[in-house]
């Protein structure tokens, strides 16, 4: 191929694209190339880590893509991830879908396994034990990882997507462009809350909420919040991360005094004058809680919560609010299967079972067929969830607190906390 104009390419690089390591080595670099030409970098950076998303099956090409890699001998060099699948490998009894799919979805995971990944299958590889620390250079792909690893962790990804993502896990090579750079880490606008209730503050259900107001106002910025408790925890930024990547295109946020390269306001914003400047008050978030919910009531066929992944304290608070209860319809929780284990070891499995809720890892409810009921309303605590799953299945959403998912698949009725939002 024809290198990019301006873009240097080490030995390594030129061995690899001349197919010293192979046809599936020389494939993935010709990908890569082709980006950094895309984007206008001038060399390659070596990565630490990859988390790959095109492991979830969307169709035939990424299955024949997967496969070519693979029957080449394509093998990645650094340690990589996987995201969700299309199936619970651990309850496959759970998948309502097509057949054919299925074995077509379990056929992708394969090659992928085959390259040397590792078969994590969860959306959350930041709960791991292992995961990338600050100022990291790494090719993640999923929206909540890559914004959760450059805001939270202050590693550094650009937006990967399909197929770019196996390709930097294989060669272990990105642009040196994007969000590896600093001059695209600096926030260009900010959103202030202004007289949000401490009860509201110190509540989950605020940060799916504030994420998809963020997400839908910033687009592709990077945007700067002031305002937020100082020492939210990793749960609520996962959240607020995810919901934000799902209605914009949010790939890095900065919290004032709370995320690594935010320490004060005039380091998120990086000396630079913020545009626009977005005041939050009570109403705002009003309107975008209500925005993520396409009725208002309704009798629910399910409920459904953990997306993304649940953390292994989001499953304790999950057991501690049924206390014992069992719930009147299905419910599910998504989770990791390092997380299962986890809950497996505290006896918090067999609490869930015993309450009726079904886990669901390495895929989730809003991607996968696990539902019984083929339509009708649906309460979540996510945000990400809230704006996916009408598109991808068809259900009506109700969002609402985990507080008001637990009683209301306990009570069988949508329950509601009328005085949570002022």
């Amino acid at each position: 191929m024809t290198i990019p104009p301006g873009l240097e390419l080490d030995e390594r690089d030129r061995a690899l694209l001349a197919g010293a390591s192979g046809p599936g080595d020389a494939r993935a670099m010709r990908v890569v190339v082709a980006l950094a030409g895309a984007m206008g970098a001038r060399r390659l950076l070596d990565i630490t880590s990859a988390h790959v998303d095109s492991c979830l099956y969307h169709g035939r090409a990424g299955l024949d893509f997967a496969a070519r890699l693979a029957g080449t001998g394509a093998r990645v060099r650094v340690p990589t991830t996987l995201n969700v699948s299309s199936l619970d490998l651990l309850h496959p009894d759970l998948y309502r879908g097509d057949p054919d799919t299925a074995q077509a979805a379990r056929a992708l995971m394969g090659h992928y396994e085959a390259m040397g990944c590792r078969p994590t299958w969860t959306c959350a590889p930041y709960q791991l034990p292992t995961r990338p620390g600050f100022g990291e250079q790494i090719a993640w792909a999923e929206s909540n990882a890559i914004v959760f690893a450059n805001s939270v962790l202050g590693a550094r990804t650009h937006r990967y997507g399909d197929f770019i993502d196996i390709c930097a896990a294989i060669t272990g090579r990105v642009p040196d462009a994007g969000l590896h750079r600093d001059e695209h880490r600096r926030g260009r606008m900010l959103f202030r809350l202004q007289g949000v209730a401490d009860r509201l503050l110190a509540s989950d259900v605020l940060y799916p909420v504030l994420g998809h107001l963020v997400g839908t106002a910033a687009g592709t910025r990077v945007p700067v919040i002031d305002g937020l408790p100082r020492g939210t925890g990793e749960d609520r930024l996962k959240a607020l991360g995810a919901a934000a990547a799902s209605s914009g295109a949010v790939a890095m946020f900065h919290a004032v005094g709370i995320t690594p390269e935010a320490p004060t306001l005039e380091a998120a914003l990086g000396g630079g004058r913020p545009d626009p400047v977005i005041e939050v008050g009570p109403a705002d978030l009003r309107r975008a809680r209500d925005e993520l919910s396409t009725v208002a009531a309704g009798t629910p066929v399910a409920v459904s919560v953990g997306t993304p992944h649940y953390s292994l304290a989001e499953i304790g608070d999950l057991v501690r609010l049924l206390g014992g209860r069992r719930v009147a319809v299905p419910t599910y929780v998504n989770t990791g299967r390092d997380v299962l284990a986890a809950a497996r070891e505290r006896g918090w499995e067999e609490a869930l079972a015993a309450a009726g809720v079904t886990v669901v890892v390495d895929t989730c409810t809003y991607i996968t067929p696990i539902i019984p009921a083929a339509s009708g309303l649906v309460m979540t605590d996510s945000g990400k969830w809230a704006w996916y799953a009408p598109g991808n299945l068809g259900y009506d959403v109700v969002y609402g607190s985990r507080e008001e998912c637990v009683e209301t698949a306990v009570a069988g009725e949508i329950r509601r906390d009328p005085g949570l939002w002022g």
